[in-house]
């Protein structure tokens, strides 16, 4: 795939849908104004539209088809409801727009692939969001996962004990649906099930049980995996939006031959314990690493659209594209089958 680098202006940049997680991709392109320039925002309510577009001074489309044929951008930022992430990347890869979404890339896979092949047909670029991988404690754990710090890793547990009351599922029509948000897996612990993928390795099996336990929607509130990776690792994965009386914990812990690591806190933002076997020069950073956070989004958009920028002038490779993203998504979709079927559901899918 060839792409003309934009090298000698400033990226056009649209955001589309101005919802909850909007104003982080909004705070991202001011912190890159020197190479980032918002030229249109597209939000289907029109009180949310007026305000967004007059508090950043550029048009505001209802539609996004009639943006993409009145506006020139380079690259759209998808932060509308995951169900209608697949036929938005399609429309914006169709007009010759490079184009970024929000997690998940989709709520089916058989979307996630049409997406990809999408924009590998019109020779655009397409970013999955994936920015919980560039937050300090993730890094340094990657670090030492990538230099063989924990020898043969023998078990991985994560846990994401969050809150979502049901005045949360009531705000708009299309939470907790199946065909545009998906459940407590899919849309709240998406960033985790990213990291049994990208942190540990390719996964042999997942068995899965989910449940709505108290919370008046289509999908899961709570669920449960079960995860073999190829290496022989065994790991599980515990994910409720039912703790009282507010998010608690968002945390993982990796047992190997020769380590030890937890992160903790409520976004996986504290490094709890953290030895092994060999010292190395990274132990030094730990207490750096760990931060302060109100939000469980984390600190890394800013970051996530560096490496977007330098992909479109031609600097850098997609850290997570399309393709990266269907990894999560196969994951996803493999605990939803299982939980549906009760059984183990072997990777990957069938093409």
């Amino acid at each position: 795939m060839t792409q003309e680098k934009i090298i000698d202006r400033k990226i056009k940049i649209a955001v589309i849908g101005c919802g909850r997680i909007s104003s982080n991709h909004f705070e991202a392109i001011k912190k890159h104004h020197d190479t980032l320039e918002l030229v249109a925002v597209c939000d289907t309510n029109p009180i949310v539209l007026e305000k967004t577009s007059q508090k950043n001074g550029v048009s505001g489309y209802s539609k996004l088809q009639t943006l993409l044929e009145n506006t020139e951008i380079d690259l759209a930022a998808i932060c509308t409801p995951s169900g209608l992430h697949a036929q938005q990347v399609i429309q914006c890869a169709q007009a010759g727009c490079h184009v970024m979404t929000e997690k998940p890339m989709a709520t089916r896979w058989k979307d996630g692939l049409q997406m990809v092949k999408a924009c590998d047909d019109a020779g655009v670029h397409f970013f999955v969001v994936k920015q919980n991988r560039r937050n300090a404690t993730i890094q340094l754990l990657k670090k030492a996962i990538d230099k063989g710090r924990f020898g043969k890793i023998y078990m991985v547990h994560i846990n994401v004990f969050w809150s979502r009351p049901q005045a949360y599922y009531d705000s708009a029509k299309w939470r907790g649906t199946w065909e545009f948000d998906g459940g407590a897996l899919m849309n709240q612990a998406s960033h985790y099930i990213d990291l049994l993928d990208w942190l540990i390795g390719p996964v042999e099996s997942v068995q899965a049980m989910t449940g709505t336990l108290a919370r008046n929607i289509e999908v899961e509130d709570t669920a449960v995996m079960n995860v073999r990776w190829r290496s022989g690792a065994v790991g599980s994965m515990s994910v409720t939006m039912l703790t009282y009386p507010k998010n608690l914990e968002g945390s993982i812990t990796i047992i190997g031959e020769k380590g030890t690591v937890r992160l903790g806190g409520v976004a996986v933002n504290e490094i709890q314990h953290w030895e092994f076997a060999e010292p190395d020069e990274d132990d030094k950073k730990i207490h750096d690493a760990s931060y302060e956070t109100t939000s469980v989004y984390g600190f890394g958009h800013p970051l996530y659209y560096e490496n977007v920028i330098k992909t479109l002038r031609g600097e850098a490779e997609a850290e997570t594209d399309g393709r990266e993203g269907l990894r999560s998504l196969e994951l996803l979709i493999a605990a939803y089958l299982s939980a549906r079927d009760g059984r183990t559901v072997p990777l990957p899918l069938e093409y």
